[in-house]
């Protein structure tokens, strides 16, 4: 299998994650069981992590609160950033966690049921970790685009104005 039918077969996957190994096989005219193989391959490897769903939480009926977290904190010796960045990431709130250039040394994507959850969090989680020296909270107050997913796309009127 070359590396450009690899590629191809991670792209339609990260496209559409709904999309089985047959489906995928027609569309680039390969062998369902190589296919089926590679894709069992890049699991193993950890090269696919996970299948995911993007779902707008506010149209389902569901109030979730999404806020970024700047935080300044002190690495660790011999281990740099990479054991803070664990502590924060193995709490169940966190999705995401980024080593970033700038003022902060980690950005911080969290989830809440409300503001107070995320407050919480942060006053009683994040903040009383002994090598975090300072954080910064930024709520999310409207997702537009996600995981280059538009999430209100409005289509324009193309009709023509009729009037009297």
């Amino acid at each position: 299998m070359t590396e450009t039918t690899r590629r191809s077969i991670l792209a339609i996957l990260a496209e559409n994650n709904r999309l089985a190994p047959e489906d995928i096989a027609t569309m680039l005219g390969l062998p369902v069981d190589e296919v089926a193989g590679f894709i069992r391959e890049m699991e193993e490897r950890k090269v696919i992590l996970k299948y995911n769903t993007l779902i707008n939480w506010e149209k389902a009926g569901e109030e979730m609160v999404s806020a970024l977290i700047d935080v300044k904190v002190q690495p660790q010796r011999e281990v740099g950033f990479d054991t803070v960045a664990e502590r924060i990431y193995r709490f169940p709130q966190v999705q995401s966690v980024y080593l970033m250039s700038g003022g902060y040394d980690l950005s911080v994507l969290i989830e809440g049921k409300g503001m107070k959850d995320v407050a919480l969090f942060v006053a009683e989680k994040l903040a009383t970790l002994e090598f975090v020296q300072s954080t910064a909270t930024h709520f999310v107050l409207k997702k537009y685009k996600q995981d280059g997913v538009i999430f209100e796309d409005k289509e324009e009127d193309h009709r023509l104005m009729v009037s009297p």
